[in-house]
């Protein structure tokens, strides 16, 4: 298990499926791979040969986890200062590395088809700042500068859609896509809540608590920008 699980934070896989594709196989073989608890010695290669993973990491969670990269091949006894990633030379799981997808904040409706998220990029992170529930965004708009600014990447809890008064949450719309904003709850009929942004130019919109459970996407969880 300890080998599946490396393999789908190396290749940002979530569900045996995406595991599968990468791998070049049937979903059933993952499945069978792990009732038995056994990695046939193809995957490994495979993973090599596409991604430049390291037998000796995916196996035993020791060594480089790459061993090939876009600049050639990294010698096994390299010094780990300035290395990008690994569990293998640090004990705390905030130092075990994994590379999120990045997807930006267009949202295109189209009739019955539900709105798909682009994909822009890469980003390592800490693997506690993208767990499988958890959204990377790119900031692309400027009307949430004081908290989050243009350029920034930010994750999102997508399984936290109930209305938090004072949290910051990502919203749809069908005609600006993505929008951050800062929610309150209206303190007297308690029946909508105040959509707010950090630019005074930015008019407030309310919704009730039905219309902002639909339209929201998740809550922002962390940001990462340059303080200057």
């Amino acid at each position: 298990m300890d080998t599946y699980r490396r393999m789908q934070l190396a290749t940002n896989t979530r569900t045996q499926s995406e595991l599968a594709q990468v791998l070049e196989v049937c979903q059933s073989s993952i499945s069978d791979a792990k009732r038995r608890g056994v990695i046939p010695s193809g995957w490994y290669t495979t993973l090599f040969e596409k991604c430049g993973l390291s037998q000796d990491w995916l196996r035993y969670g020791v060594g480089p986890t790459h061993l090939r990269t876009e600049q050639g091949y990294i010698p096994q006894d390299f010094s780990a200062e300035g290395a990008r990633e690994e569990a293998a030379y640090y004990g705390d799981p905030a130092a075990k590395a994994i590379f999120a997808t990045v997807y930006s904040m267009t949202f295109q409706p189209n009739g019955e088809t539900p709105a798909q998220l682009e994909a822009v990029g890469k980003l390592a992170l800490p693997s506690t700042f993208a767990g499988g529930d958890t959204l990377v965004l790119r900031m692309r708009h400027n009307d949430m500068t004081r908290t989050i600014r243009h350029g920034a990447y930010f994750g999102v809890d997508t399984t936290a859609v109930q209305p938090v008064s004072g949290g910051i949450f990502v919203l749809k719309d069908d005609q600006m896509g993505l929008l951050v904003r800062r929610i309150f709850q209206d303190g007297g009929k308690k029946r909508r809540y105040y959509l707010l942004s950090d630019d005074a130019q930015c008019p407030e919109s309310t919704l009730t608590p039905e219309e902002l459970v639909e339209s929201t996407l998740g809550q922002v969880i962390w940001v990462m920008q340059k303080v200057a």
